[in-house]
Order: C-alpha cells, then sequence, then structure tokens
C-alpha cells in the first residue's frame, strides 16, 4: 500500500468513528482512500452508492470539506499513535487470516513481533483470589518462556496477568475497546503506562473514542485474532469471556481452560469448556507444553521444562510458612480444618498458639487473609 493513502485511511476512520463496517466494505468497490475522499469533497460519493448508504455518504461529503487531512494525520503520529491497514506488510500476520479482520488498527508502542508464540489470556473481572494467583502464574511464566500474552487490560484477570508478564520484562499488548488514547477502565492507568513503555496497546476504532459496552464484544475477535491460542482462568457460565471463546474457535485458534470447582460460579465457564473440548491446563508447565510441543530443543524448549518443573506446587515460601501455605485454600477455611489438614499432609501435630502464630505472620507478609477472626484463605501477593 502507498504510504501517502495512509492519511486518507486516518480520515475514513476517523470521520465515519465506530461502527460502520458495512459502509466501509461498500466504500472499498470504489478506489483507494484518496480517491474516496475526492469524491466526498466533489458530493459525487453519495451517486456510486445505493440505499441507505447514501445518507451516510452526504454526511461523509459534509465533514470532508473542513478536514484537514494531512494535518490529522501528522498531528496523530506527533502523539505517538500509529494506523496500520489490510494490505500493509505491517499489518498483523495472525489477524489478516481472520474472517471480519479490521479494516485498520490503531496502536501505540509496539505491534506484536509476529515470530513468537502469543497466547490470549482471559478472564472474568470480578475473580476469586485462586483466579488472581493463578493469572500471576501463568502471566509470569508465559513472558518467562519468551511468549508474548494478549489481553483486554480490563479489570480482574486481563490486568493481572498482563501485569505479572511485564513485570517478567515480557511483551504484552493490551486491545481496547475504545481509542488508544482512552485509558479503561482508569484504575489500570499504571498498567495503561507500562505497555506503552514495554509492549503495546491498540483499537480498531479512532483516538477519541470512548468506552461503550456495545464497543467490547467486537474488540475481542481481535484479543484472539492476534494469538496463537486462548486460555481462560476464570468465567461465569455466560460471560463475556465465552464470546472471546467462541470468536478464537471460529478463527481455528486453540482453546485452554484452567479446571476449577463445581460448585463455584466463576469457575462453571471453564468446567463446561473444558466438557465440550477445551484443553485442560493446571500449571503453566502444562500449558508450554502443549505450546512448544514437537519443537525440538530450542531456547524456549528448555524454559518450558524448567517452567513445568517449577509448577508441580504453588508453594512459593520455605519452612513452616510454606508448609502452611500449602495447606491453605483460596476459599476461607476455619483454623481447626487448616490444623486437620495440616497434620494429614505432614503427619505431625501443630498446636493452635504456633498455628494461630503462623497464620497472623503469613497475614503480615501478604501471603494470607484473615476473615471475621477465626478463618484464613491464601491470597495473591502484590
Amino acid at each position: 500500500m502507498d504510504k501517502q493513502e495512509k492519511p486518507y485511511i486516518h480520515w475514513l476512520c476517523q470521520s465515519l468513528g465506530a461502527g460502520n463496517k458495512s459502509f466501509l466494505r461498500a466504500l472499498n468497490g470504489l478506489g483507494a482512500p484518496r480517491e474516496v475522499f475526492d469524491l466526498a469533497v466533489s458530493g459525487k460519493l453519495a451517486d456510486k452508492l445505493t440505499g441507505r448508504f447514501r445518507e451516510k455518504a452526504a454526511l461523509l461529503s459534509e465533514k470532508s470539506n473542513t478536514f484537514d487531512v494531512q494535518g490529522e494525520y501528522e498531528r496523530l503520529t506527533g502523539r505517538g499513535i500509529h494506523l496500520v491497514a489490510q494490505g500493509e506488510t505491517a499489518y498483523p500476520a495472525r489477524l489478516s487470516q481472520i474472517p471480519d479482520r479490521p479494516y485498520a488498527l490503531y496502536y501505540a508502542g509496539a505491534l506484536p513481533p509476529e515470530k513468537k508464540c502469543a497466547v490470549a489470556l482471559i478472564g472474568a473481572r470480578d475473580c476469586s483470589e485462586y483466579g488472581r494467583y493463578m493469572a500471576g502464574q501463568f502471566g509470569a511464566a508465559l513472558a518467562r518462556a519468551g511468549v508474548q500474552v494478549i489481553s483486554g487490560m480490563a479489570r480482574g484477570v486481563d490486568s493481572i496477568g498482563q501485569e505479572s508478564a511485564l513485570r517478567e520484562d515480557g511483551y504484552s499488548m493490551g486491545v481496547l475497546g475504545c481509542g488508544v488514547d482512552v485509558c479503561y477502565p482508569k484504575e489500570n492507568r499504571a498498567l495503561y503506562e507500562k505497555l506503552l513503555a514495554k509492549g503495546g496497546v491498540c483499537s480498531e476504532y479512532p483516538p477519541g473514542v470512548e468506552p461503550r459496552a456495545i464497543l467490547f464484544p467486537p474488540r475481542n475477535r481481535i484479543i484472539s485474532g492476534l494469538a496463537d491460542a486462548v486460555l481462560v482462568i476464570e468465567a461465569r457460565e455466560k460471560s463475556g469471556t465465552l464470546i472471546t471463546v467462541d470468536m478464537a474457535l471460529e478463527q481455528g485458534r486453540e482453546v485452554y481452560a484452567l479446571p476449577g470447582r463445581a460448585t463455584d460460579p466463576l469457575s462453571s465457564g471453564c468446567n463446561r469448556l473444558i466438557r465440550q473440548g477445551a484443553g485442560l491446563v493446571s500449571t503453566p508447565g502444562e500449558l508450554l507444553e502443549e505450546l512448544f510441543c514437537g519443537e525440538g530443543e530450542t531456547r524456549k524448549n528448555t524454559e518450558m521444562k524448567e517452567e513445568t518443573g517449577a509448577q508441580t506446587a504453588l508453594v512459593f515460601l520455605e519452612g513452616l510458612s510454606g508448609e502452611l501455605f500449602a495447606v491453605l485454600d483460596f476459599n476461607p477455611l476455619p483454623v481447626q480444618e487448616i490444623q486437620r489438614r495440616f497434620e494429614q499432609k505432614y503427619g505431625r501435630i501443630i498446636a493452635l498458639p504456633l498455628l494461630f502464630k503462623e497464620l497472623l505472620e503469613l497475614c503480615a507478609e501478604g501471603h494470607a487473609g484473615q476473615i471475621g477472626g477465626g478463618y484464613f484463605m491464601k491470597i495473591l501477593k502484590a
């Protein structure tokens, strides 16, 4: 594609805003974006279209007379925002292969390197402590193995997985349901800044577009489209996460899910996916084995094997603290049950005063939480 067309692509996207895919397809038959612009400025664009598109063409012509094509594009790039369109070599190859691929993609930071494996790590916004912990474990392990983490920068599983990947100096891409210059949710400002510095954010919506509920389901196809596989950490029976899974399956992507308790609503979606044939993974090592199976003794494979061994247990503390941490659950347990589990697991008795002391130390260190005085639970340490 001629680089001189880029300002006119931006004009089209900016003038039409979000949600005009069918109109864009109709315009595509009229020539290059610059030719469409010339038709719009001359007022002849509506004559080239039929039916419901004629009215939109008239509005586009009206806007075009005052649109500074070159100036607006220079202001865009001056803000560190880039535009890549179908037909360009820089357009993500994975994305070019999916049905209904975006006409153009705005991004800030860097696009995902093509030759590196990528996983979409997704899940519930209101995740449990179990979901928080596992999202952190998977995000960090994938980054250490050189796997890119793609997600939606949403509250909960998405942002935890991405934060963990960046903390390990990995790459992560946040796919937004708004313009790339809009941080949503606002509470994720720190993550947004890290993505700009060490990864990237992208959107098919022009800069300035504010988040709206209707814009999020379509962006999910980009999350899965930029990845080789999709991993679901937690999901309810009916959730936006499962919309992404449906799109991933349509795109031919592998889907993996983390199993959970049969009685936990946040795991009901994952458990159903597994029943329907999704790959079951309980540790990052298992997922890495699936991703790199048959690749030979590459650097990634070596790291995969290290991760496989490292994830045989979730204990990361030493001595009595580590033993108690292994006994704790992500659901609150009464201290008597913790005592029973400890004695059953390790074959020795622990006195209640010592047990309380150790549990309170775990709470002070951020590894456990105390609920209602006599209940304790494992939590993800930030």
